[in-house]
């Protein structure tokens, strides 16, 4: 079973300078990734981050580890291992000490694994439990004595390698806490806002940038709509000249074919009374036929006549019905539009009312 990660936050990443030993150099352009990770193979606790391909933090956790939390936004701990100091950069203070509690009950779970794995071994191996007591006094004594300078035997030997191995690390811890003193922590502190502001200082200016688009891009699509308002008003009042523009009405129209049939009717009265006449008087059969016959043509000529004119006063009725529909559509599609510019109006003064608070800010 491999590495399981237990906690992760998003911090900017640092680390002291080796060469001065008090500024902060950054190890991530952005804030990244920072996970716990915990080996169940080794009973090992680690914090890694990653940073495109490469491993920016690798830093094994000992119950001798400190977070120290150096102000509301950044925290730093020391690893004797790695030989540097690394420091975190949160967002909001909140992450910062969740981080911490994290990193305290990791540091806590660290020392258990260590007694646990001590105590397995002691048990595999009795002779240095019995042993256990007399080694931990003589160990506490090396602490305050100086090396040993000569060697007797085989219990001499573990004796100097355990003091050795003491005095190794109180000088770790001893170069730590001077490295860490000769940093200037108000200047730590400092260094890690400023990146911060810069990071918020650039996005503020990406914001800013990204609404100036925006507005030019309203003030385009206000002109394009203005224009297609002037070329629609243009289009209705065109269709209102055209359909006021002067010509046969219908009501002219009908008065004209009832007057046309009024005549037609008198003249075929006018008719049937000399054909009557002429029958009565007997007089020449083939000149009334004719006649007739003529009487008869002029009438259906009336008839094709009047037919155009229906078809005429139809046509003019559709043409009339279609002006009017076009217009609705027309001053519909206005009103749309004059709706639409309404609500992008809004819209922008909405627009440059954040810019105004944003720019205020």
């Amino acid at each position: 079973m491999g590495e399981q990660p237990i906690f992760s936050a998003r911090a900017h990443v640092f680390q002291i300078d080796p060469a001065t030993k008090r500024n902060w150099l950054p190890a991530s352009k952005h804030a990244v990734t920072v996970s716990f990770f915990y080996d169940a193979n080794r009973s090992v606790y680690r914090i890694i981050s990653v940073g495109g391909t490469k491993a920016i933090i690798n830093s094994t956790i000992t119950p001798n580890m400190t977070f120290t939390k150096t102000s509301q936004k950044f925290g730093q701990w020391a690893d004797s291992r790695a030989n540097t100091v690394y420091g975190l950069g949160f967002a909001t203070e909140q992450q910062l000490q969740q981080f911490s509690d994290q990193f305290k009950e990791v540091k806590e779970a660290a020392r258990l694994a260590r007694e646990k794995s001590q105590e397995k071994f002691e048990l595999t191996n009795p002779a240095l439990n019995i042993a256990a007591p007399q080694l931990s006094q003589d160990l506490s004594e090396d602490r305050h004595s100086p090396p040993l300078l000569t060697v007797n035997g085989p219990e001499d030997k573990l004796f100097r390698s355990k003091s050795a191995d003491m005095e190794q690390l109180t000088s770790e811890k001893e170069r730590i806490k001077k490295m860490l003193s000769e940093g200037s922590i108000c200047e730590i502190n400092l260094e890690a806002e400023l990146f911060t502001l810069q990071d918020s200082n650039a996005k503020l200016v990406a914001a800013l940038h990204e609404a100036n688009t925006g507005v030019e891009e309203w003030k385009k699509q206000l002109a394009e709509y203005q224009e297609e308002t002037g070329r629609l008003r243009d289009q209705v009042a065109e269709l209102e000249a055209q359909s006021g523009r002067p010509g046969p009405s219908e009501s002219e129209t009908r008065d004209e074919l009832t007057q046309t049939l009024e005549e037609l009717e008198a003249l075929l009265k006018a008719k049937d009374e000399e054909i009557h006449n002429l029958q009565s008087k007997n007089s020449d059969i083939p000149d009334l036929e004719k006649e007739r016959e003529e009487a008869v043509q002029r009438l259906q000529d009336l008839e094709t006549r009047n037919a155009e004119l229906e078809q005429r006063v139809e046509k003019a009725e559709q043409t009339l019905a279609s002006s009017l529909e076009e217009r609705d559509r027309a001053e519909s599609e206005v009103q749309r539009v004059i709706d639409v510019l309404d609500v992008k109006i809004y819209d922008l003064n909405d627009l440059r009312q954040s810019l105004a608070k944003l720019i205020d800010k």
